[in-house]
């Protein structure tokens, strides 16, 4: 809502209407995708070694768009959410069952958000400030997906390395954490809660930072078969029972929040990462994302990029 005025459009830069390029340009392609028949399995397995945050969900005999599943989609599905309740109810909490046996088409959304090769900048970053997403299929006319669009694929495209705005100024200030000895299913019932697909591992007794975990961490540990060796018993709950540190990677960068926001941006594409934990004083006291990064130099007034 903060990149949004008061009539409910983000306020584009006039830099941004003279970048020069449409959807076709840059949309990342091979796109992978899932067919809204495949098992849950079978997406996460994709996400898991694609290392990919969302698939577009096609039909299966004319491979039109008829969906899209996001790595929290199936957090959800893993332990999160409402989808949770097809795991319990349908599958009796057979972890083996859940994931081979339901098709994707029940997780999916149905109504994905799209652009169309033609799209120019501005249009792209609209419909993703307005509604609040991070990924865009590009879709042709016959309904076949050409490519996807990331806020990654935008910030490496606008970013230089002095903005001119603090990290301060555009950062979350209030981060939501989960405990190191929380499990998987905890973690992954915040990230469902709070819309974040990311959250910092902290020890609550003492406030030192961990590790992070991420929805992809989680599809991961699915599509990679790590959950079938932690549920003996062959239940999902079993298997979401395990700490979240075992999921979770100690691996997490930080800058403070002095910085100018083109370091951060500069910093997290050099690491291949799309966060940075904001640290004043070796306390955590806020998180700076690619799509922090990508509004607020995309809707800047006067933005020196």
């Amino acid at each position: 809502m903060r990149w949004l005025r008061s009539d409910g459009k983000p306020n584009i830069s006039d830099r941004i209407y003279k970048v020069e390029g449409d959807a076709q340009i840059m949309a990342t392609r091979p796109v992978y995708t899932t067919a809204k028949t495949s098992p849950v399995l079978e997406a996460a397995e994709l996400i898991a070694y694609r290392w990919v945050r969302a698939l577009p969900v096609i039909h299966p005999g004319d491979k039109t768009l008829v969906g899209i599943v996001t790595a929290m989609d199936m957090v959800n599905y893993f332990g999160g959410g409402e989808y949770y309740n097809i795991v319990q109810n349908r599958h009796k909490d057979n972890i083996f069952h859940a994931l081979r046996l339901e098709p994707v088409e029940s997780i999916m959304n149905p109504n994905p958000v799209t652009v169309g090769p033609e799209a120019k900048l501005p249009d792209i970053i609209e419909k993703m400030v307005v509604h609040n997403i991070g990924v865009l299929p590009v879709v042709l006319p016959d309904g076949r997906v050409y490519g996807i669009i990331t806020e990654h694929d935008i910030v490496e495209r606008l970013i230089e390395k002095n903005v001119g705005r603090r990290v301060e100024e555009v950062m979350s200030k209030n981060v939501v954490t989960i405990d190191k000895r929380a499990t998987v299913k905890e973690a992954a019932e915040t990230m469902v809660k709070f819309g974040f697909r990311r959250l910092p591992i902290v020890d609550e007794e003492t406030g030192e930072i961990w590790g992070m975990i991420t929805a992809k961490d989680i599809v991961r540990y699915f599509g990679r078969h790590d959950a079938f060796s932690n549920a003996p018993s062959g239940k999902m709950s079993e298997a979401l029972s395990v700490p979240v540190t075992l999921v979770g990677t100690k691996e997490f960068y930080t800058i403070e929040p002095e910085a100018d926001v083109g370091e951060a941006a500069t910093k997290m594409m050099e690491r291949k990462v799309s966060s940075l934990l904001v640290v004043k004083d070796g306390k955590l006291v806020g998180i700076i994302t690619e799509r922090d990064i990508l509004f607020a130099v995309a809707t800047a007034k006067s933005p020196t990029v």
